[in-house]
């Protein structure tokens, strides 16, 4: 694409070092409770046959797309965080890009298709069973990747046709399509409407359709006045929360023009490093079934 620029440095959060060596600690501890907090889900719905019904299964694979999800922009920083250059290789920036929207979409799409799992239980009981069979489990789930595929694809794309020969500083500790295409040395309206328009509508659309679904999954709850269904209200809030806290700085971020706002890497905190970190506290400590697992794993493996 005619690009000149071979790497890219990154400026990272802070240039002051009593700063950096804080964050790493911080960051540190987050992504270690990230690793570790989903890797318990994961080994616990998979050693468990109790934990066999589709809401774990589907909560099986968010653990999975959140140590990738959390693993594409972590390790980098941490390594930053102690560098003195924060330089990053064209192809790695590429790279990292992909992976980032790879991973990014295909939990937009499993979190959609997990509020669908709630209204179905909630909403269509008699018909759950039928509705939410493993085969179509193993569907939903293979749609979601699929569709986190195609999307990173074209972001890819739209980025890498764009020639890179002025200045290689990233105001970010990653690389992310609006940082990364403000560099580009030629205009970019159309191709940041072309990329607005596919993040910005694929995090609106997700979330919308996520809020519809607590709405409704509301309206059935106290329409139906019952011990279960509260308790399932109770479990849908603390999901919604979580939800919140990773689309609303996606639609903030990607549902605007890139070129014309300053950089939001303070924001991207939120949902690169918080919201991996509180899924796994929120599905485990807000379900006791899934706590009742994990005790009886630690005892069996004492």
């Amino acid at each position: 694409n005619f690009s000149q620029v071979t790497e890219f440095i990154l400026l990272g959060l802070s240039d002051t070092r009593e700063l950096q060596v804080l964050f790493f600690t911080f960051f540190f501890l987050a992504y270690a409770m990230v690793l570790l907090g989903n890797l318990l889900i994961i080994v616990t719905v998979r050693t468990d046959p109790k934990l066999s019904s589709p809401m774990y299964f589907l909560l099986c694979n968010l653990s999975f797309i959140d140590i990738c999800w959390t693993s594409v922009t972590s390790p980098r920083m941490l390594v930053d965080l102690l560098s003195q250059r924060k330089a990053i290789t064209f192809e790695g920036c590429i790279a990292q890009l992909f992976f980032l929207h790879f991973v990014g979409a295909s939990e937009m799409f499993l979190l959609t298709v997990m509020a669908y799992d709630r209204y179905t239980a909630i909403c269509k009981p008699l018909h759950y069973t039928a509705i939410m069979s493993r085969q179509a489990c193993w569907v939903l789930v293979s749609a979601c990747w699929a569709g986190g595929f195609l999307h990173s694809i074209v972001q890819t794309l739209l980025t890498i046709q764009l020639p890179f020969c002025g200045p290689n500083t990233i105001d970010s500790y990653f690389c992310d399509v609006p940082p990364v295409i403000r560099l580009a040395c030629t205009d970019i309206y159309v191709t940041e409407w072309l990329m607005a328009s596919n993040s910005g509508l694929i995090s609106l659309v997700c979330f919308l359709v996520l809020v519809t679904s607590y709405m409704f999954i509301l309206v059935t709850v106290r329409v139906r006045f019952t011990e279960r269904h509260w308790k399932a209200l109770s479990t849908c809030s603390s999901h919604m929360m979580v939800v919140t806290l990773f689309f609303v700085p996606c639609i903030f971020i990607y549902l605007r023009p890139f070129s014309t706002f300053p950089s939001d890497k303070h924001i991207c905190v939120i949902y690169t490093v918080f919201s991996p970190v509180m899924n796994p506290l929120i599905y485990t400590l807000r379900n006791n079934e899934v706590k009742a697992s994990m005790w009886k794993l630690w005892k069996r493996r004492r």
